[in-house]
């Protein structure tokens, strides 16, 4: 990049950005040493090298040209075209030429080593910075007395915005002068930030989005960013990463550079200064992040009172808020329909066009996951040399998800298929109808026009009801592997809390994380919140409710499948299953089903003897599928230990551990059979 440098009114050629700042260090060095030399004539020793090296760094920039046909003011010689960044600083904070130089002066420790030995030696306690005293000295004149400067250093822009600090103990004119962080560095073209600033980079995916962005709200927070209007433009979303994904991608379309940064729970004041002097400087957007402290509290959007440009935040819905008094755009984020997904999928991955369709109703992604997923597919493309399928699209939305597992939350990877089901026809039937009703919600949803625009006509939710060892979670992880999904098994009765806000918190991660992983839910133990309701007696019972209209809602918001199990059917409220799409009863197995449970559960390869008889046992032990899974084992480990084939004898002593496990009387042996 480079600027034409302007002195003026005269172009004095073409320096890159980096010479830029180092011309106005120089010739502040010339009025610098001009100083010195006025104060101290005749300087000998490290006072008379220190003017000299100051005289020839104003040379080596000054063309010739003698110190007083350059002006003070750095902005004098702003080049034409795009502003340099100190042009930029200058003209957005509308600093006078006296903190034009004072940023300078402040920031020569940091432009040479030569210049900060200087300032060393000048500094009442040795420190390689100009003080206050020396600014005043050096820019005190007829037009700016003593009191006028001082209050400048106490109030102006340049300190007011933290470009500029005033650091030290003592009397105040022995202060020092220190740019911000980084600043200085910036201002040489460099793309560094404070250490405390925590930068958020990755490509910005519009595809699917222009729908969005022709909305009313979003093309009125794309104007006020693109005429770079003083005032937040809040972004709230289902979670905070949908929200900035989408205003990073709202900046680039409004033709604005984004900056996106993780704010901080609390961040203290010189967090705030620092994002707002490094975004002028390089002329961005900055893209807040909101992050939710621990506990109760609402995460907040400092004021940036003296920002005079767009702020842009992102939060979780109903859990963000913005104080102070800048003008406030409030931007809440949909969920894009199916049509914007398709065009989303196609735009993203044109090698899998025909399949948009599918992709959009089996991945209801937000455009950057789905760039994501689009570079993952490029590079296993190119490595094995072939086109992408569906299922590498499922394994990188799985590895990409990052799932993290709090209590009572397990992750299992389905590996069940429906031959390993045993159930009655029209249970199956009711199974398979949940899958072809995620698969085709795009034609009947979108093309036909059901539900249109109803909350919570997207995914699946069904309620599974009946004993232990019955099927209900083996069912589940069939349905999660027939979509090519993980299945996250949730405990109801171990992520409810006795504490306040706690389940909320704990329900927010579970569907956080389904979401980012497109996992299938299983909640067990449904009941600990879907059970009958009672009267309502104290604050404990009132907010058991809320608990429960909170899972309820993010349920209905859920657009994958939702799965929730209880042992007992009339223990959940019947109001409770009008929400549902599905209700599979299951019951315990008869005896044909039995039998099948046995030879689903006897591995091909078992060797068993001859004395086995698969419907005998059925026939004799009314038991559910997960008693007989355990029992086959358990006969395989004693057969083993004998040495010798499965036999008989094997299978009826693990049904009795079985039977002695649960508590229950056990039916005896086989006829002929000694117990």
């Amino acid at each position: 990049m480079s600027d034409q440098v302007t002195t003026n009114g005269d172009t004095a050629g073409t320096v890159d950005v980096s010479a830029r700042l180092t011309r106005e260090a120089g010739i502040l060095s010339g009025y610098l040493a001009h100083f010195l030399a006025a104060s101290i004539p005749n300087a000998e020793g490290l006072a008379g090298e220190g003017q000299a090296f100051l005289q020839a760094l104003f040379e080596s920039v000054s063309e010739g040209r003698p110190l007083s046909s350059w002006s003070r003011n750095p902005l004098d010689r702003r080049p034409p075209g795009e502003a340099h960044p100190i042009d930029r600083l200058g003209d957005l904070l509308e600093l006078s030429s006296t903190e034009m130089q004072l940023l300078v002066l402040g920031g020569l420790s940091e432009e040479h080593e030569g210049l900060a030995s200087i300032l060393r030696t000048l500094h009442p306690r040795g420190e390689p910075r100009a003080t206050v005293g020396l600014a005043a000295q050096l820019l005190c004149n007829d037009q700016l007395d003593r009191r006028a400067f001082r209050a400048l250093i106490e109030t102006g822009a340049v300190m007011r915005s933290g470009a500029l600090r005033v650091t030290g103990d003592g009397p105040f004119f022995e202060h020092s002068l220190q740019p911000a962080e980084a600043l200085w560095s910036a201002l040489h073209g460099i793309d560094v930030w404070p250490a405390a600033v925590i930068k958020l980079d990755g490509p910005i995916a519009s595809a699917g989005l222009d729908e969005w962005f022709a909305t009313d709200g979003a093309t009125r927070a794309a104007g006020a960013i693109r005429r770079g209007e003083t005032c937040t433009v809040m972004i709230t979303a289902d979670n905070e990463e949908a929200g900035f994904d989408r205003a990073i991608a709202l900046v680039a379309h409004a033709g604005a550079e984004p900056a996106g940064i993780l704010l901080p729970p609390s961040p203290e004041a010189s967090l705030e200064k620092l994002i707002q002097v490094h975004a002028l400087v390089r002329g961005t957007v900055p893209v807040l992040k909101l992050t939710a402290a621990d506990g109760p509290g609402t995460p907040e959007v400092p004021s940036f009172a003296g920002f005079p440009g767009v702020i842009v935040a992102c939060g979780r819905s109903g859990a963000a808020c913005a104080r102070g008094g800048r003008p406030l755009l409030a931007l809440p984020v949909e969920r894009l329909m199916s049509p914007a997904r398709r065009q989303m999928w196609r735009e993203t991955i044109p090698a899998m066009a025909s399949q948009a369709s599918f992709l959009a109703a089996r991945y209801p992604v937000e455009p950057s996951t789905a760039a994501a997923v689009a570079a993952d597919l490029r590079f296993v493309s190119e490595l094995e040399n072939r086109e992408p399928t569906v299922d590498d699209v499922a394994m990188s939305i799985r590895a990409r998800g990052s799932i993290s597992l709090s209590t009572g939350v397990r992750l299992i990877r389905p590996r069940a298929t429906w031959k390993d089901l045993v159930l009655p026809e029209d249970r199956l039937e009711q199974l398979r109808e949940a899958i072809s009703r995620l698969e085709l919600q795009a034609r009947v949803f979108d093309e036909w026009g059901f539900l249109r625009d109803r909350t919570g006509a997207r995914g699946v939710r069904l309620l599974f009801t009946g004993p232990p060892g019955t099927g209900k979670t083996l069912s589940a992880e069939v349905l999660a592997n027939s979509l090519n999904v993980d299945l996250l098994f949730v405990d109801l009765s171990r992520v409810v809390s006795k504490w306040i806000g706690e389940t909320e918190k704990n329900l927010s991660a579970v569907f956080d994380a389904a979401e980012r992983g497109q996992a299938a839910l299983f909640f067990d133990e449904a009941d600990a919140l879907f059970g009958k309701r009672t009267e309502v007696t104290d604050a404990h019972d009132r907010y058991a409710n809320l608990e429960t209209a909170y899972l309820l809602t993010r349920l209905e918001q859920f657009e994958g499948l939702a799965i929730l199990a209880t042992n007992l059917r009339q223990n959940i409220d019947a109001a409770f299953l009008r929400r549902l799409e599905f209700v599979v009863d299951f019951e315990e197995p008869d005896r044909d089903e039995r039998f099948a449970l046995w030879r689903c559960h006897l591995p091909a390869d078992a060797p068993l003897a001859d004395d086995v008889n698969l419907y005998e046992l059925a026939a004799l032990y009314p038991v559910v599928g997960g008693v007989i899974r355990n029992a086959a084992v358990a006969a395989g480990f004693l057969a083993a230990t004998d040495g010798a084939p499965i036999d008989r004898r094997h299978f009826v002593n693990a049904i009795r551990r079985e039977y002695l496990k649960a508590g229950r009387s056990f039916p005896g042996v086989p006829v002929g059979m000694i117990a």
